[in-house]
């Protein structure tokens, strides 16, 4: 064991802490049986910089699928080209409006403390993909969200830009791997935005160019009737919301609504979570609740961790790599 796990070894004994280390002991053994494990990702994890941790947890195989936001899968580019233009603001919570509205003036575009630059950032990677965009309209050559981002990281066409180590960005690791991404709710991104905006001004006259989130679900379907044939499939949700409620209710839909293509429930299930458990929150449910949906079964080794993600993550991460 490296140092960071040799701590956890030592001093996360009880509580949220003694949660993480078992989470993680369970994680490692559930990859050593040949299981393979899902990752999700909710909140603002890639401006969090998570690809530090996240991207060798990829290259080593230690994760075989993400299904996560589009502000998630675009942020961690964005960082990528742009990270000297970011503004960090420790004191985000007294700013006043007015403040904030200087912000806006700017084109910083605040996330907690954190400011994501519109032109270098966000104008930067709509000015790459727009092309493509354009050339799946006009040639009916569709694809999902992130396969065009793939193609432009796997083309090298940012690398001028670069501003950070791309063995940092989780999104060049993946492209790398060919890692299956699922991205539902892409609509709500910065890109899904933009691409709105250009079928609205005409720049894209096809606008299903861009696959859709129903197709995602059913390339999901179909990825985990494959994998699920040799490998019993984890689930480790970092937060709540879309990204981690659109892929756990694949296994109920195969097995309650297709019916014929019954597959097994998750195989390890683990949450990194501060939501309340309370009123109906699915965010804030406790895992026994997704034994009555189908999701798991009573097996399931089953984890909620209530805790920051951008401190919890990065350590679970740590002890699965062994530093």
């Amino acid at each position: 064991m490296g140092s960071i796990s040799e701590f956890i070894e030592r001093h996360f004994r009880h509580f949220n802490a003694a949660v993480l280390k078992d989470a993680a002991d369970a994680y490692i053994a559930h990859l050593d049986r040949g299981g393979k494990m899902m990752m999700t990702l909710a909140g603002a994890m890639s401006t969090a910089e998570l690809g530090v941790s996240l991207a060798e947890m990829i290259r080593r195989d230690k994760v075989h699928a993400i299904t996560c936001t589009g502000a998630n899968m675009e942020e961690d580019l964005f960082n990528l080209v742009a990270r000297s233009s970011y503004e960090r603001i420790p004191n985000y919570r007294e700013l006043s409006p007015q403040q904030e509205e200087e912000l806006l003036r700017r084109h910083l575009n605040r996330v907690t403390d954190t400011c994501i630059p519109e032109e270098e950032a966000m104008r930067r990677i709509e000015r790459a993909v727009l092309d493509e965009w354009i050339a799946a309209s006009e040639t009916n050559h569709r694809k999902f969200p992130h396969e065009f981002l793939y193609k432009i990281l796997r083309e090298c066409r940012l690398k001028q830009f670069y501003e950070i180590d791309p063995a940092d960005s989780w999104m060049a690791a993946a492209a790398h791997k060919n890692l299956p991404l699922f991205v539902p709710g892409w609509e709500d991104s910065t890109l899904g935005n933009i691409f709105a905006a250009r079928c609205i001004t005409g720049a894209i006259k096809n606008v299903q160019a861009v696959r859709s989130g129903i197709e995602y679900m059913i390339e999901l379907a179909d990825w985990y009737r494959r994998v699920s044939k040799d490998s019993s499939i984890g689930f480790f949700q970092i937060g709540g919301g879309i990204a981690g409620d659109f892929p756990i209710c694949v296994v109920p839909m195969l097995n309650q609504d297709v019916v014929s293509m019954p597959v097994p429930e998750w195989g390890y299930f683990c949450q990194i979570s501060d939501s309340t458990t309370s009123f109906g929150s699915y965010s804030g449910a406790v895992p026994n609740e997704k034994i009555t949906w189908g999701k798991l079964n009573v097996d399931t080794p089953r984890f909620v961790i209530e805790s920051d993600a951008t401190i919890v993550a990065p350590l679970v991460f740590a002890k699965v790599l062994g530093w």
